[in-house]
């Protein structure tokens, strides 16, 4: 592998010399990437690691696209300060039902190998986990930081959360993997895995850990629970507009982090902000850069002319959503009914930040009446919008 792959979105190598002489050697690696289906969409903080997935998958090794619909029964304590909440079946079936499609916009998906964490752990018995807990001291578990930080502040933590890193550390031994990549967040769990494998006689996987993607608020890693989110199978207008809504001090990031250009071009524009240049000409190109990641130039194209058209020209979306409504409503409801808003509470909050216009006339009182006419454009955010009928 080139010298970009080992500066560009890697933080850790354990261990980095066995890694190397894997890389040197003949020998074709099986290299393991997890996703719990938490939620419906892969998004542009998972695009790090699937990434230098893709470098790997084009030099000939193995990629093991794993899918923990069983490990999303108890949900990754990583960086959580409470449990999360547990995801019926069904749930978890149709948030993984898209998961090879979207991982296929990076991977070549059809030279992966693609494996559910169900196939193995819906059919142990109770001595069967008996015996795997068996391998793990309470001290290794609990000294992960979000344990000890939850357990100094008296918060709870439910007894099956435990069983997380050693349900993942056990897909390793399933998988039989050589390298196991995941966020730095996932290290505790990817050093369980290298654990049990010595345990179970096997020889322990190398652990690469990515960067942390921020999100577009430019404060938390990206997280579709935090709404800080790009999906990457989102529409191309929908990508664009959100990466443009990004901070300044994030171009470069984005760039190194979720971008095929080279470090030349890379430093080229580090130098250019450093001097004064104006961000929006480098956002502009980051965001046609990531949407032709996901879609083709000529769909990077149009989602910038619809851009300049509604942001800069002050024009109306092409595709704007009609809605056929009459009548008068309180603003929260008529948001609900056109389905702009996932909740009441976000309805607020997007009118308490100025982010709710109707016929270009900002709404901030909640409680506000409403009566609707045909022709009415109401804006929601900065990307939505609506057209009575």
């Amino acid at each position: 592998m080139n010298k970009e792959f080992f500066e560009r979105g890697i933080e850790e190598i354990i261990e980095e010399k066995s890694f190397q002489e894997k890389l040197k050697s003949k020998k074709k690696m099986k290299i393991k990437m997890g996703f719990d289906p938490t939620c419906p969409d892969i998004h542009l903080g998972h695009a790090v690691g699937l990434l230098r997935l893709r470098e790997l998958q084009d030099a000939g090794h193995k990629i093991v696209f794993l899918i923990g619909d069983y490990t999303t029964k108890i949900g990754d304590p990583s960086g959580r300060n409470s449990t999360r909440p547990i995801l019926s079946d069904a749930e978890i079936k149709e948030n993984a039902r898209t998961y090879f499609e979207q991982a296929g916009k990076i991977l070549d998906i059809y030279k992966a190998q693609v494996w559910y964490n169900s196939e193995w752990f819906s059919g142990m018995h109770f001595d069967d986990i008996l015996s795997l807990a068996g391998k793990f001291t309470v001290a290794q578990i609990i000294e992960r930081e979000d344990f000890t930080k939850r357990l100094k502040s008296s918060t709870d933590i439910g007894l099956h959360e435990l069983l997380y890193p050693v349900m993942q550390a056990y897909d390793s031994v399933m998988i039989e993997s050589d390298v196991e990549f995941g966020g730095t967040d996932q290290k505790f769990n990817m050093l369980a895995g290298r654990s049990l494998q010595k345990k179970m006689g096997q020889k322990p996987q190398d652990v690469v850990t990515v960067k942390i993607l921020v999100g577009t608020d430019g404060k938390a890693k990206m997280s579709k629970s935090l709404g800080n989110y790009i999906g990457i199978t989102e529409e191309p207008k929908s990508i664009f507009g959100k990466v443009m809504s990004i901070k300044d001090e994030l171009i470069v990031e984005y760039f190194t982090l979720v971008t095929k250009i080279s470090d030349a071009k890379i430093e080229n524009i580090k130098k250019a902000l450093k001097a004064g240049e104006n961000p929006k000409k480098f956002k502009v190109e980051l965001a046609e850069e990531i949407v032709k990641l996901f879609y083709n130039e000529k769909m990077a194209k149009s989602a910038r002319e619809e851009f300049d058209n509604v942001f800069v020209k002050k024009e109306l979306p092409s595709d704007i959503s009609e809605v056929k409504l009459s009548g008068n409503y309180q603003i929260i409801t008529l948001l609900s009914l056109l389905g702009a808003v996932e909740s009441n509470s976000k309805a607020r909050q997007l009118i308490g930040q100025g982010g709710i216009k109707i016929d270009s006339t900002k709404i901030q009182d909640p409680n506000a009446q409403i009566s609707t006419h045909p022709g009415m454009i109401i804006q929601v955010g900065k990307l939505k919008y609506y057209k009575i009928k």
